[in-house]
């Protein structure tokens, strides 16, 4: 499951390029670009589409995948009991259930579309868990919650999705006590030149049509096919966490670099 794992150092390797990401009045949907502002309505209209197939999708796309990717990323969290955790683009509770079933303590799941979180409530397995749980409609560049109030946090395939991702670092630096700790989960950079060959063709041939067929939505999973591609690469991003705040920061690769988990703490 882990290929490799990599120390950044505190020195960060390409930080001109990431002030462009906040300057520039366009920003990539996909292969297109748009206008700023207008990228978070569209990401909205995205997830309303997919969110009743949300979780049947994610095992299709990834051949079940993604569920071992999670499994990994608890695996280097290491919930305990009196910790708090910000689930970010947490809508349908994938990482907040795992976390609670390892003996996290409490969950905040924070997602700005409604549709998600609603998907997510109406999950049977989470019923069992909801005086542990707080669904709450957020904006990752602006987190509805208290400075220094949780202890870890976490985003699994959904940094790629933020309008302006080095606001939305800053912001999770922010509602992290010191001592705490957040890990990203995203599709990232493949290592292997055959393995990107035959995931290029999965994701480009089969996935939009699986789209279509399943969800009867095959735009919106070009889009997300797109936006992986648009998505820095695994030192990109850790450049990017070194740049908020965040301290020993680390990646792991899955399967490949098909996904990356990345680590880092704030220290005071």
């Amino acid at each position: 499951m882990t290929d490799r794992l990599n120390d950044i150092s505190d020195k960060t390797r390409a930080q001109t390029d990431m002030a462009s990401d906040a300057k520039s009045d366009e920003i990539d949907f996909g292969f297109q670009s748009v206008p700023r502002d207008q990228k978070e309505s569209l990401v909205k209209n995205v997830f309303n589409s997919v969110a009743k197939n949300y979780d049947i999708m994610n095992d299709l796309m990834s051949m079940g995948v993604h569920r071992l990717w999670k499994d990994a990323l608890m695996d280097w969290l290491a919930p305990q009991p009196n910790q708090t955790l910000m689930d970010l683009a947490g809508g349908t509770g994938d990482v907040a259930l795992r976390f609670l079933k390892r003996g996290g303590g409490n969950v905040h799941i924070v997602d700005i579309n409604e549709e998600m979180l609603q998907a997510g409530k109406a999950r049977a397995v989470m019923r069992p868990y909801q005086d542990r749980l707080s669904w709450i409609v957020g904006n990752a560049e602006s987190l509805p919650l208290e400075t220094a109030s949780v202890d870890r946090a976490t985003i699994a395939f959904g940094l790629r999705n933020v309008t302006n991702r080095d606001v939305a670092l800053s912001e999770i630096y922010r509602v992290l006590k010191p001592g705490g700790r957040f890990c990203c989960l995203e599709f990232s950079s493949v290592d292997n030149p055959l393995l990107s060959k035959i995931y290029d063709e999965w994701s480009f041939k089969i996935l939009p049509k699986m789209g279509e067929l399943v969800a009867k939505d095959r735009d919106s999973y070009q889009y997300l096919v797109e936006s992986i591609r648009q998505f820095p690469d695994q030192y990109e991003l850790a450049d990017m966490m070194v740049t908020a705040g965040f301290a020993q920061v680390r990646y792991r690769n899955l399967s490949g670099g098909i996904a990356a988990i990345h680590s880092g703490w704030k220290l005071d």
